[in-house]
Parts: structure tokens; C-alpha cells; sequence
């Protein structure tokens, strides 16, 4: 039995500029920017409210795009159970997982971001 549930909602974008991303996305989704962000890290994240979906704005190299994260008590587990639904490995980094929907959309797979996991989380068996 493993537990996953939504993490993250990622916007990538291709720029040299992220904090300006990460201006227009707060501005647009109502969540501010972290008091300490630091562009050069590669992605910001707004502040959401405590337990709700984060949202992170992301340098990426290819197109600007948006995707999922999942996050997991068991990286394998959740990554099988997605392959039974026709998802495909894309890559594997340290710590998560890249993978594709049959329908082409990119989505990570990783360990827990946020709080509350353990109550919000659905369970597989």
C-alpha cells in the first residue's frame, strides 16, 4: 500500500527573467511572492495558503509549459501504478521521477512537498 495525492502545479518558463514570471503568476493567481525569493535558484514558489496546492514558477530551458507533481510515500509504487494506466517514463532524476500521460502532458512523480500528507493523501493498494 503506498499514498499520493496532488503537490504541485508547475508553471515552467522559458526566460532569463523569472522574477518577472513569477510577478505576472502572482499577480494573475492572487498569491504573493515569498518575502525571501531568490531568482537565482531556478523557481520561485507563491505563498499558498497552508495545505493547499503549490505553485511554482520554474526556469526551464524548453517551451513554456505548465505540469502536475504528484507526490508519494513510494516513488516505485506510484510510478507502477501509473505505468498500469499508460504512462510512460520519461526520465529519473534524484529524488523524483519525470513522466509522460498517454495524452503527452509531462508530470513529475516525488516524496512529499507539503503538509498534511497523511490526512489528504489518497491510498492505493
Amino acid at each position: 500500500m503506498h499514498k499520493s495525492r496532488l503537490g504541485n502545479i508547475t508553471i515552467d518558463c522559458q526566460t532569463d527573467d523569472l522574477l518577472s514570471a513569477a510577478q505576472f503568476w502572482s499577480s494573475a493567481l492572487g498569491y504573493p511572492l515569498p518575502e525571501d525569493h531568490d531568482a537565482s535558484s531556478g523557481f520561485i514558489k507563491l505563498v499558498t495558503p497552508p495545505g493547499d496546492v503549490q505553485v511554482i514558477i520554474q526556469r526551464v530551458d524548453h517551451q513554456s509549459r505548465a505540469h502536475l507533481d504528484i507526490e508519494t510515500d513510494s516513488i516505485d509504487s506510484e510510478v507502477a501504478r501509473l505505468e498500469r494506466f499508460g504512462a510512460t517514463v520519461v526520465s529519473r532524476k534524484d529524488g523524483w521521477v519525470v513522466m509522460q500521460a498517454p495524452s503527452g502532458h509531462r508530470f513529475c512523480v516525488g516524496s512529499p512537498y507539503r503538509d498534511g500528507f497523511d490526512q489528504g493523501a489518497s491510498t492505493w493498494g
